[in-house]
């Protein structure tokens, strides 16, 4: 079992030249997995687990150390002569290991805001998620928009290239992130994702389907009965995987200011009779 892996590591991977690639995939992979334990740890406050790096009281987010790592990992392969075994291979999982704690935090860069375990916080799960797959896909051998072929002219490459694009772009209006994105890789996702019918929150709905109230009641259906069912399989997937968001307390309703102003009755007030005042 153990030599059959070295001897696919070695004609799929080394043979290859994507030894490098591989190991920036692991470095992503591993220290995605490995952050998202320890978060979890320290969300579950397991006393054993070390914590929070907190020097003087400032919480350094993992992010911090995710940039230092690019930094190193990038810089130095760069600053490399020669084949620089084995220092460049450890560059190359320096490198994706600080990819995976950037991404793990994307959704703190993006919206400037701790919102780790927030509902917000899934954009960095997607991130981590594209950036695996699209390692995945050049280890495998796919190029972006389908490659070149050595017998294709410039002309035909271009052409190529323009219709992909094309549908691409078509594909994300029609709010079809994950088939736009996997069609860069592989064109055939985007020709299906451009034909078919649009999400009806999507772009492409609000410009064509409005004046098209069958052709949006289709849409809805369909939503309902397969994209909804996707998503919400994505979602447990991602839970399971990264630890399902806090639920935000709810809040309750302010009054708007068009309610009537409710008059509490004055209790009324109590008659003390002379005689009894005066005895």
């Amino acid at each position: 079992m153990w030599q059959w892996l070295v001897d696919a590591y070695q004609h799929h991977i080394v043979r290859s030249g994507r030894e490098l690639l591989f190991l920036v995939f692991i470095g992503v992979v591993g220290s995605f997995l490995f952050i998202r334990l320890s978060t979890r740890m320290i969300r579950a406050q397991v006393k054993w687990w070390p914590g929070n790096v907190t020097p003087g009281g400032m919480h350094i987010h993992h992010v911090v150390f995710g940039l230092v790592f690019l930094l190193i990992g990038g810089i130095g392969n760069f600053a490399l002569r020669g084949e620089g075994r084995p220092f460049r291979e450890l560059l190359a999982l320096l490198f994706g290991i600080g990819v995976g704690l950037v991404l793990d935090e994307f959704a703190l860069i993006l919206h400037l805001e701790d919102v780790y375990w927030a509902e917000e916080g899934r954009r960095s799960l997607d991130a981590v998620l594209l950036s695996v797959l699209f390692i995945g896909l050049l280890l495998i051998g796919e190029v972006p928009l389908g490659g070149r072929d050595p017998n294709d002219t410039h002309w035909a490459v271009a052409a190529a290239w323009t219709i992909t694009l094309f549908l691409v772009i078509i594909t994300l209006l029609k709010g079809k992130f994950w088939t736009a994105l996997l069609g860069v890789m592989i064109p055939l996702f985007v020709f299906v994702g451009a034909i078919r019918l649009a999400r009806p929150r999507s772009v492409w709905s609000r410009w064509r389907y409005e004046a098209r109230p069958k052709r949006m009641a289709r849409a809805e259906r369909r939503e309902a009965r397969w994209h909804g069912k996707v998503d919400r399989l994505r979602i447990r997937m991602m839970d399971f995987i990264a630890g399902a968001p806090t639920r935000a307390p709810e809040v309750a309703a302010e009054p708007s200011g068009d309610e009537p102003d409710v008059i509490s009755p004055t209790p009324p007030e109590t008659v003390v009779s002379r005689d009894r005042a005066t005895s």
